[in-house]
């Protein structure tokens, strides 16, 4: 049999891969919770769909997934109208930087932004949502290794940033967000995380990628954002 070739050079319709690896990584999120006595009901998987086309992403919802997360507005914009009006409801997650000048198209095309990460953003997303009248769900973006290179609230600014998302904004922010630096042990970052969200009263905390979702699961993660494990690399 041969396998279609995508514009962008990856092989398309791995519907067997797709499917298959997906399994896997549901059974090991289950097992994962159940080693750290949770519920494996209580964790989201956010499948990572970003820079995958529509071809690709199908399979994932035909096998009953519906939260996906996408890094950019313009690329969600361009695919997810289309899934959505043959699925249905899609939980839609931006989990990438966020531009001012895209908050009120980010705030109209998803349902979840898990990168507020400045006062600019926050006030951005509270006039978008104020005009529009939808209110995506909010996490804040923590930058646990404090890298210079990389978006995040500081950690020892964290309690200072919700606090005037909060009041001063009237955001409800329901949760935290970090992405740990690639050459350090990640347990740290989300342990510390965890502390953040718990002396803030935060139930949600998404942490965890196709690497490290296991750990983060064990650490307390309720989302986990897990992209090239289910569709392969990019």
């Amino acid at each position: 049999m041969t396998t279609s070739v995508s514009p962008d050079g990856r092989p398309a319709g791995d519907t067997a891969g797709i499917t298959r690896r997906l399994a896997e990584v549901r059974e090991r999120i289950g097992r994962a919770a159940r080693d750290a006595g949770r519920d494996p009901k209580d964790i989201t998987l956010v499948c990572v769909s970003k820079t995958f086309e529509a071809e690709a992403i199908v399979p994932v919802i035909e096998a009953g997934e519906r939260v996906f997360g996408e890094n950019r507005v313009q690329e969600a914009m361009g695919k997810w109208p289309a899934l959505r009006e043959r699925f249905g409801a899609l939980d839609l997650h931006l989990i990438g930087p966020l531009q001012s000048n895209k908050a009120e198209e980010a705030v109209t095309h998803f349902d979840v932004i898990e990168t507020v990460d400045r006062p600019k953003i926050a006030e951005a997303l509270a006039k978008a949502m104020h005009k529009t009248g939808r209110r995506p769900r909010l996490f804040v973006q923590v930058n646990t290794g404090a890298e210079p290179q990389k978006a995040g609230i500081l950690p020892g600014e964290a309690d200072a940033f919700l606090k005037a998302c909060r009041d001063i904004q009237g955001l409800d922010i329901t949760g935290l967000m970090c992405i740990p630096p690639v050459d350090e042990q990640a347990s740290p970052h989300f342990a510390l995380l965890n502390v953040i969200a718990r002396r803030n009263g935060l139930a949600n905390l998404s942490m965890g990628m196709s690497a490290d979702f296991e750990l983060a699961i064990q650490l307390g993660a309720t989302h986990v954002r897990v992209g090239s494990a289910i569709f392969g690399g990019r």
